[in-house]
């Protein structure tokens, strides 16, 4: 049995594969903003699918698949996914569903942290129903695109253009509209600002869970084998796809981690990250007519080209774009596009040195710009002027995970403990909170008569603040010199070096508050001359960061328990036979 072709088991294979990059865009997205909105994003991309299917059930999959009318440029909605269930091409079907489901959930990441919730399903179901229907059915459909031009046809084997340029322009578009995230953008008094023309500075904000973003890279590269393979004709054509989509996507992360370790003299973990991605999207177009020297290529232009139009859309254009959106799926699927018209083996300019199929390529990127520019331009600014489309400021700095979805925390452990009153069942019976201990009501209450102190030495608290590296040297040094009990927090502080500065995404992090650890002891039995000259001993490295030591004298302490104060509070106690 051919298990390749419209109708083959892989084929529907790889579209089962395209459904769960919707896994992939949730991750992404979710590590690449802050917590308090985390709940919000996966209901984006939970939802956008779900009212996606809904539409293109009832308006989309006639206009893309439908048979061809208006010169090329409309497929004619029928009947038939209704009457016909028996003899209706469900194949062709369900791996249009789940693409146009990808071409809707790119725009949840550029518009992340400020868009009210109502605004993003409407925009899902527009853009399901008749935005990606229509241009796909240009290419893919039987469109005019799908004809010859200039004696070529137009090149797009996956989508860089009918998927991911149109999910870039229709992501460059909603966040132009909706404006920054408050406090990204700063005026000339160091003060937020959402107008453009203010801007004097651009602060960075970094998401709250590079892990979680790394998985659903790793996600996305997985499911995108079936992205580009699903529609290979046969079991060589696939392999090649498979190849080209590696190289590609390997030689862009290089790329990426190569120009941003020249550029910012370390090399930025999200945004090679991004880089995989970007030469993922890169590819798409050419996976199956490029040979593996086109693909290094472009992967290579694909991994410089994400960084620049990050920084560019960032600091020259002021368009907030949290996970790099515009310039992953727009700039990389334009340029996937036109890679096509110059490294396809058969009709590309360097293979044959004939311009037609760049010709071609141009032509169709114009007109899909063209379309998705009209479409979302009017959307949007419909949404704005009626349902609204940006949520207040105090739900974007509260969290829209609190205000629009009710949500406390998407991560229970942060949750805060109950109170007291909220602890008690029906007939007032404790009932112990996760990390709260109740004694039982019977137990005795009463705390021994407090001890004087046998001894009357001086008590003195030492404060230790270093970093976090040398704690464990500290731990042991002062253990050595008899000190066994000790508070330790993790802290965030500068002293007169006021921090050091990084870089974020291609902008600077001024990194004033350094994460630091501060041990914190009370002795008597152990001079403090000890502890000091041991504390420094064990953090010295005689460069600056290696931490200061307080000393406070202390009037007392008491040891719960035993009711034993000053110096014998302090002491171990012997051990029971």
């Amino acid at each position: 049995m051919d298990i390749y072709g419209s109708t083959g088991v892989w084929y529907l294979i790889g579209a089962i594969l395209v459904w769960f990059m919707q896994a992939g865009f949730a991750m992404v997205e979710t590590g690449f903003t802050r917590a308090k909105n985390a709940g919000n994003i996966i209901m984006k991309n939970l939802m956008d699918f779900c009212l996606g299917t809904i539409v293109f059930v009832l308006l989309g999959a006639g206009l893309l698949m439908g048979e061809d009318a208006l010169f090329g440029l409309v497929g004619i909605p029928n009947l038939g996914l209704f009457t016909d269930f028996a003899g209706y091409d469900w194949s062709t079907f369900f791996f249009n569903l789940v693409f146009c489901a990808t071409t809707a959930t790119i725009v949840s990441g550029a518009m992340a942290e400020r868009t009210k919730f109502l605004s993003y399903c409407i925009y899902s179901l527009v853009i399901s129903a008749v935005v990606y229907p229509i241009e796909a059915h240009w290419a893919w459909g039987g469109g005019w695109l799908s004809k010859e031009i200039l004696g070529v046809t137009f090149i797009d084997f996956a989508g860089s253009a009918l998927i991911h340029f149109v999910g870039g322009i229709s992501s460059f578009i909603g966040a132009l509209i909706l404006g920054p995230r408050w406090g990204k953008y700063l005026d000339k008094d160091g003060k937020p600002t959402l107008l453009r023309k203010e801007v004097k500075y651009v602060r960075a904000i970094p998401g709250h869970n590079l892990t979680i973003g790394a998985l659903g890279v790793f996600i996305l590269w997985f499911c995108w084998y079936g992205f580009n393979g699903a529609a290979a004709a046969d079991i060589t054509q696939f392999a090649q796809i498979l190849v080209t989509t590696t190289v590609a996507t390997a030689a862009a992360t290089c790329a990426t981690m190569i120009f941003t370790w020249v550029k910012n003299k370390k090399p930025d973990v999200s945004m090679t990250l991004n880089g995989s991605l970007a030469g993922l999207v890169a590819i798409t177009a050419g996976c199956a007519t490029v040979d593996i020297v086109g693909a290094f290529f472009i992967g290579v232009v694909a991994g410089i080209l994400v960084v620049v139009a990050v920084e560019v859309i960032d600091k020259v254009f002021h368009v907030d774009d949290p996970v790099g959106a515009i310039a992953v799926h727009g700039c990389n699927g334009l340029w996937g596009t036109i890679a096509c018209g110059l490294f396809s083996t058969s009709t590309g300019l360097f293979y044959t040195g004939s311009f037609a199929q760049l010709g071609v390529q141009l032509i169709g990127i114009i007109a899909i710009a063209a379309w998705t520019i009209f479409c979302m331009v009017i959307l949007f600014n419909i949404l704005k002027h009626t349902v609204g489309l940006r949520a207040s400021r105090v739900e974007e700095i509260e969290g829209l995970d609190k205000h629009e979805h009710g949500l406390p925390s998407a991560y229970a452990d942060f949750a805060a403990v109950p109170l007291a009153a909220e602890m008690l069942d029906p007939e007032g019976v404790p009932v112990p909170a996760e990390g709260v201990v109740v004694t039982d009501a019977s137990a005795p209450a009463e705390a021994p008569a407090l001890q004087a102190s046998s001894e009357s030495s001086k008590l003195s608290k030492v404060v230790i603040l270093t970093k976090q590296s040398k704690f464990e040297d500290l731990k042991s040094a002062l253990a050595a010199i008899g000190v066994t009990g000790i508070t330790v927090t993790q802290v965030l502080g500068c002293g007169v070096q006021k921090g050091a500065s990084e870089y974020y995404r291609g902008v600077k992090v001024d990194m004033d508050l350094l994460p630091k650890v501060k041990v914190e002891v009370v002795v008597s039995k152990v001079p403090v001359s000890e502890v000091v000259a041991t504390a420094r001993k064990a953090l010295y490295t005689g460069h600056i960061g290696d931490g200061k030591i307080f000393v406070y004298d202390v009037e007392d302490v008491v040891r719960v328990r035993t009711g034993e104060s000053g110096y014998d509070a302090l002491q171990d106690e012997p051990e029971k036979d």
